[in-house]
Protein backbone atom coordinates (compact mmCIF):
# COMPACT_ATOMS: atom_id res chain seq x y z
CA UNK A 1 0.00 0.00 0.00
CA UNK A 2 0.85 3.56 -0.49
CA UNK A 3 2.66 5.34 2.49
CA UNK A 4 2.55 8.46 1.47
CA UNK A 5 1.72 10.99 -1.30
CA UNK A 6 3.53 12.72 -3.23
CA UNK A 7 5.92 14.34 -4.81
CA UNK A 8 4.32 17.45 -3.84
CA UNK A 9 3.56 20.58 -6.26
CA UNK A 10 3.11 24.13 -5.38
CA UNK A 11 1.19 26.40 -7.42
CA UNK A 12 0.07 30.27 -6.69
CA UNK A 13 -3.77 31.38 -7.02
CA UNK A 14 -5.38 33.55 -5.52
CA UNK A 15 -4.43 34.24 -2.33
CA UNK A 16 -2.57 31.46 -1.73
CA UNK A 17 0.09 29.19 -2.96
CA UNK A 18 -1.22 25.75 -2.98
CA UNK A 19 0.69 22.57 -2.31
CA UNK A 20 -1.04 19.60 -3.38
CA UNK A 21 -0.25 15.99 -4.47
CA UNK A 22 -0.94 14.87 -8.13
CA UNK A 23 -1.98 11.43 -9.61
CA UNK A 24 -2.76 9.66 -12.68
CA UNK A 25 -2.65 10.65 -16.12
CA UNK A 26 -2.55 14.63 -16.88
CA UNK A 27 -5.36 14.60 -19.92
CA UNK A 28 -7.57 12.08 -17.94
CA UNK A 29 -10.95 13.47 -15.83
CA UNK A 30 -10.76 15.47 -12.91
CA UNK A 31 -11.41 14.24 -9.76
CA UNK A 32 -9.95 16.58 -6.55
CA UNK A 33 -10.71 15.12 -3.17
CA UNK A 34 -11.01 17.51 -0.39
CA UNK A 35 -9.69 17.00 3.34
CA UNK A 36 -11.29 17.67 6.58
CA UNK A 37 -10.03 19.13 10.10
CA UNK A 38 -8.03 17.87 11.66
CA UNK A 39 -6.91 15.63 8.86
CA UNK A 40 -5.18 16.38 5.65
CA UNK A 41 -3.88 15.09 2.27
CA UNK A 42 -3.43 11.30 3.59
CA UNK A 43 -6.99 10.95 4.34
CA UNK A 44 -6.74 10.08 0.34
CA UNK A 45 -3.65 8.01 0.40
CA UNK A 46 -4.82 4.47 -0.40
CA UNK A 47 -8.06 6.20 -2.50
CA UNK A 48 -5.96 8.06 -4.87
CA UNK A 49 -3.91 5.26 -6.35
CA UNK A 50 -6.99 3.11 -6.76
CA UNK A 51 -8.55 6.48 -9.31
CA UNK A 52 -5.47 7.07 -10.85
CA UNK A 53 -5.48 3.51 -12.23
CA UNK A 54 -8.94 4.07 -13.30
CA UNK A 55 -7.94 6.63 -15.53
CA UNK A 56 -8.65 9.71 -13.67
CA UNK A 57 -5.96 12.62 -12.93
CA UNK A 58 -6.38 13.25 -9.71
CA UNK A 59 -5.65 16.27 -7.61
CA UNK A 60 -5.33 16.35 -3.39
CA UNK A 61 -4.65 19.66 -2.35
CA UNK A 62 -3.93 20.82 1.48
CA UNK A 63 -6.50 23.74 1.89
CA UNK A 64 -5.27 27.51 3.26
CA UNK A 65 -3.78 26.38 6.79
CA UNK A 66 -2.43 22.66 6.01
CA UNK A 67 0.43 21.47 5.16
CA UNK A 68 2.74 23.60 3.07
CA UNK A 69 -0.15 25.74 1.68
CA UNK A 70 1.21 29.07 2.31
CA UNK A 71 -0.61 32.95 1.90
CA UNK A 72 1.12 35.06 -0.74
CA UNK A 73 0.61 37.96 1.50
CA UNK A 74 1.50 38.81 4.85
CA UNK A 75 -1.10 41.09 4.60
CA UNK A 76 -4.10 38.98 3.88
CA UNK A 77 -6.96 37.93 6.22
CA UNK A 78 -6.07 34.20 7.94
CA UNK A 79 -9.96 33.80 6.66
CA UNK A 80 -11.64 30.16 7.49
CA UNK A 81 -14.85 31.14 6.36
CA UNK A 82 -16.61 28.21 4.68
CA UNK A 83 -17.05 30.52 1.31
CA UNK A 84 -13.33 31.47 0.94
CA UNK A 85 -12.56 27.70 1.70
CA UNK A 86 -14.42 26.57 -1.78
CA UNK A 87 -13.39 29.64 -3.56
CA UNK A 88 -10.11 28.21 -3.04
CA UNK A 89 -11.14 25.55 -4.69
CA UNK A 90 -12.24 27.24 -7.76
CA UNK A 91 -9.19 29.19 -8.20
CA UNK A 92 -7.33 25.85 -7.92
CA UNK A 93 -8.60 24.51 -10.36
CA UNK A 94 -8.40 27.73 -12.61
CA UNK A 95 -5.00 27.76 -11.46
CA UNK A 96 -4.51 23.99 -12.82
CA UNK A 97 -5.95 24.90 -16.45
CA UNK A 98 -9.71 22.39 -15.01
CA UNK A 99 -12.36 23.45 -16.45
CA UNK A 100 -14.75 20.62 -14.75
CA UNK A 101 -14.08 18.11 -12.29
CA UNK A 102 -15.80 15.24 -9.62
CA UNK A 103 -15.73 17.14 -6.02
CA UNK A 104 -15.19 14.49 -3.12
CA UNK A 105 -14.84 14.99 0.52
CA UNK A 106 -15.35 14.58 4.28
CA UNK A 107 -15.82 17.40 6.74
CA UNK A 108 -15.18 20.61 5.13
CA UNK A 109 -13.69 19.46 1.85
CA UNK A 110 -17.22 17.88 1.49
CA UNK A 111 -19.07 21.73 2.95
CA UNK A 112 -16.47 23.08 0.39
CA UNK A 113 -17.54 20.64 -2.56
CA UNK A 114 -21.00 21.26 -1.87
CA UNK A 115 -20.57 25.18 -2.18
CA UNK A 116 -18.88 24.94 -5.61
CA UNK A 117 -21.65 22.20 -6.66
CA UNK A 118 -24.37 24.97 -5.53
CA UNK A 119 -22.53 28.30 -6.47
CA UNK A 120 -20.88 26.88 -9.67
CA UNK A 121 -22.63 24.17 -11.02
CA UNK A 122 -20.27 24.17 -14.52
CA UNK A 123 -17.16 23.67 -12.48
CA UNK A 124 -18.94 20.52 -11.41
CA UNK A 125 -19.21 17.06 -12.77
CA UNK A 126 -20.34 15.58 -9.86
CA UNK A 127 -19.86 15.23 -5.82
CA UNK A 128 -19.20 12.58 -3.39
CA UNK A 129 -19.93 14.28 -0.07
CA UNK A 130 -19.82 12.71 3.22
CA UNK A 131 -22.33 12.93 5.44
CA UNK A 132 -24.52 14.37 2.71
CA UNK A 133 -25.39 18.55 2.63
CA UNK A 134 -23.17 20.77 4.95
CA UNK A 135 -24.02 24.01 3.59
CA UNK A 136 -25.09 26.20 6.70
CA UNK A 137 -25.14 30.07 7.49
CA UNK A 138 -24.45 31.98 10.86
CA UNK A 139 -28.00 33.14 11.59
CA UNK A 140 -28.84 29.00 12.08
CA UNK A 141 -24.88 28.90 13.61
CA UNK A 142 -26.56 31.06 16.38
CA UNK A 143 -29.79 29.02 17.19
CA UNK A 144 -29.25 26.96 19.96
CA UNK A 145 -29.76 23.11 19.74
CA UNK A 146 -30.63 20.31 21.97
CA UNK A 147 -28.45 19.56 25.07
CA UNK A 148 -27.03 15.99 23.63
CA UNK A 149 -26.42 17.85 19.89
CA UNK A 150 -24.78 20.71 21.90
CA UNK A 151 -22.71 18.15 23.48
CA UNK A 152 -20.87 17.37 20.57
CA UNK A 153 -19.81 20.34 19.37
CA UNK A 154 -17.86 21.30 22.68
CA UNK A 155 -15.20 21.78 20.58
CA UNK A 156 -16.55 24.90 18.58
CA UNK A 157 -17.74 26.61 21.98
CA UNK A 158 -13.70 26.08 23.22
CA UNK A 159 -12.54 27.98 20.04
CA UNK A 160 -14.91 30.45 21.07
CA UNK A 161 -13.24 31.23 23.91
CA UNK A 162 -9.31 32.85 24.30
CA UNK A 163 -8.50 30.00 26.53
CA UNK A 164 -9.41 27.67 23.86
CA UNK A 165 -7.00 28.93 20.80
CA UNK A 166 -4.04 29.15 23.39
CA UNK A 167 -5.37 25.28 24.15
CA UNK A 168 -5.53 24.13 20.51
CA UNK A 169 -1.77 25.91 19.67
CA UNK A 170 -0.63 24.68 23.43
CA UNK A 171 -1.44 21.20 22.66
CA UNK A 172 -2.20 21.00 18.86
CA UNK A 173 -1.44 17.51 18.50
CA UNK A 174 -2.97 16.03 21.43
CA UNK A 175 -6.28 17.91 20.57
CA UNK A 176 -6.34 16.81 16.86
CA UNK A 177 -5.81 12.72 18.41
CA UNK A 178 -8.70 13.38 20.53
CA UNK A 179 -11.05 14.19 17.68
CA UNK A 180 -9.41 11.88 15.45
CA UNK A 181 -10.32 9.02 18.37
CA UNK A 182 -13.52 10.55 18.94
CA UNK A 183 -15.08 10.82 15.56
CA UNK A 184 -13.70 7.38 14.43
CA UNK A 185 -14.01 5.15 17.79
CA UNK A 186 -13.59 2.28 15.67
CA UNK A 187 -10.59 2.66 13.56
CA UNK A 188 -7.72 1.37 14.95
CA UNK A 189 -5.49 4.19 13.93
CA UNK A 190 -1.57 4.22 14.72
CA UNK A 191 0.38 6.71 15.74
CA UNK A 192 2.30 6.40 12.54
CA UNK A 193 -0.62 7.29 10.63
CA UNK A 194 -1.79 9.91 13.01
CA UNK A 195 1.85 11.56 12.75
CA UNK A 196 2.15 11.54 9.01
CA UNK A 197 -1.36 14.04 8.96
CA UNK A 198 -0.59 16.05 12.15
CA UNK A 199 2.76 17.61 10.73
CA UNK A 200 0.49 19.19 8.23
CA UNK A 201 -1.10 20.90 10.84
CA UNK A 202 2.21 22.64 11.76
CA UNK A 203 1.45 25.12 9.21
CA UNK A 204 2.03 28.91 10.49
CA UNK A 205 -1.34 29.80 9.80
CA UNK A 206 -3.50 26.77 10.93
CA UNK A 207 -4.54 27.79 13.98
CA UNK A 208 -6.07 31.08 12.84
CA UNK A 209 -7.51 29.50 10.12
CA UNK A 210 -9.42 26.94 12.09
CA UNK A 211 -10.68 29.23 15.25
CA UNK A 212 -11.97 31.76 13.06
CA UNK A 213 -13.91 29.28 10.82
CA UNK A 214 -16.22 27.80 14.10
CA UNK A 215 -15.95 31.78 15.49
CA UNK A 216 -17.69 32.98 12.35
CA UNK A 217 -20.00 30.43 12.31
CA UNK A 218 -21.14 30.92 15.39
CA UNK A 219 -21.26 34.66 14.23
CA UNK A 220 -18.16 35.76 16.95
CA UNK A 221 -16.03 36.52 13.94
CA UNK A 222 -16.63 38.54 10.94
CA UNK A 223 -15.46 37.29 7.71
CA UNK A 224 -14.36 39.78 4.46
CA UNK A 225 -16.95 41.86 2.65
CA UNK A 226 -15.79 39.98 -1.19
CA UNK A 227 -17.30 36.85 0.13
CA UNK A 228 -20.67 38.58 1.13
CA UNK A 229 -22.30 37.73 -2.01
CA UNK A 230 -21.70 34.47 -2.12
CA UNK A 231 -22.71 33.88 1.93
CA UNK A 232 -25.98 35.13 0.74
CA UNK A 233 -26.39 32.73 -1.36
CA UNK A 234 -25.54 30.13 0.42
CA UNK A 235 -27.68 31.36 3.34
CA UNK A 236 -31.02 30.24 1.51
CA UNK A 237 -30.08 26.74 0.88
CA UNK A 238 -29.63 26.22 -2.58
CA UNK A 239 -30.13 22.93 -3.64
CA UNK A 240 -27.50 21.05 -5.37
CA UNK A 241 -28.26 19.76 -8.90
CA UNK A 242 -25.11 17.95 -9.89
CA UNK A 243 -24.77 14.08 -10.14
CA UNK A 244 -23.75 13.11 -6.37
CA UNK A 245 -23.49 10.44 -3.87
CA UNK A 246 -23.43 10.57 -0.70
CA UNK A 247 -21.99 8.29 2.24
CA UNK A 248 -22.04 7.80 5.75
CA UNK A 249 -20.37 5.81 7.90
CA UNK A 250 -21.86 3.45 10.45
CA UNK A 251 -19.64 4.68 12.74
CA UNK A 252 -19.43 8.22 12.59
CA UNK A 253 -18.95 10.23 15.95
CA UNK A 254 -18.72 13.59 14.31
CA UNK A 255 -21.98 15.85 14.54
CA UNK A 256 -23.68 15.19 11.25
CA UNK A 257 -27.19 15.45 10.05
CA UNK A 258 -29.20 12.10 8.89
CA UNK A 259 -29.94 11.20 5.29
CA UNK A 260 -33.44 11.96 5.40
CA UNK A 261 -33.13 15.49 6.34
CA UNK A 262 -31.08 16.02 3.57
CA UNK A 263 -31.92 14.08 0.58
CA UNK A 264 -34.24 16.35 -0.78
CA UNK A 265 -31.30 19.27 -1.27
CA UNK A 266 -29.71 17.16 -3.88
CA UNK A 267 -32.01 17.91 -7.16
CA UNK A 268 -30.03 16.11 -9.82
CA UNK A 269 -29.07 12.35 -9.73
CA UNK A 270 -28.62 11.03 -6.51
CA UNK A 271 -28.12 8.15 -4.30
CA UNK A 272 -27.06 7.29 -0.63
CA UNK A 273 -24.59 4.88 0.73
CA UNK A 274 -24.56 3.71 4.23
CA UNK A 275 -21.30 2.49 4.62
CA UNK A 276 -20.69 -0.69 7.35
CA UNK A 277 -18.01 -2.32 9.24
CA UNK A 278 -17.32 0.39 12.28
CA UNK A 279 -16.95 3.11 9.56
CA UNK A 280 -16.10 6.55 11.35
CA UNK A 281 -16.00 10.26 10.09
CA UNK A 282 -12.76 9.98 8.18
CA UNK A 283 -14.36 7.70 5.63
CA UNK A 284 -11.85 7.66 3.12
CA UNK A 285 -9.14 6.53 4.69
CA UNK A 286 -11.11 3.96 6.59
CA UNK A 287 -12.95 2.87 3.73
CA UNK A 288 -11.10 3.98 0.72
CA UNK A 289 -12.41 1.39 -1.81
CA UNK A 290 -15.94 2.26 -1.16
CA UNK A 291 -14.83 5.66 -1.12
CA UNK A 292 -13.09 5.58 -5.00
CA UNK A 293 -16.27 3.51 -6.08
CA UNK A 294 -18.60 6.11 -5.25
CA UNK A 295 -16.53 8.45 -7.69
CA UNK A 296 -16.42 6.25 -10.54
CA UNK A 297 -19.80 5.72 -10.15
CA UNK A 298 -20.89 9.19 -9.68
CA UNK A 299 -19.15 9.61 -12.53
CA UNK A 300 -21.60 7.73 -14.60
CA UNK A 301 -24.50 9.20 -13.36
Amino acid sequence: MTTRLGPLRQIDDGDLSVSYAEAGPADGPAVLLLHGWPYDIHSYVDCAPMLAAEGYRVIAPFLRGFGTTRFLSSETMRNGQPSAVAADVVDLMDALGIDRAILAGYDWGARSANIVAALWPERCKGTVSVSGYLIGNRQTGKLPLPPEAEYQWWYQFYFATERGRAGYEKNLHDFAKLIWRLASPRWGFDDATFDRSAASLDNRDHVAITVHNYRWRMGLAEGEARYDDLERRLAEGPDITVPTITLEGDANGAPHPEPEAYAKRFTGSYSHRAITGGIGHNLPQEAPEAFARAIVDADTY
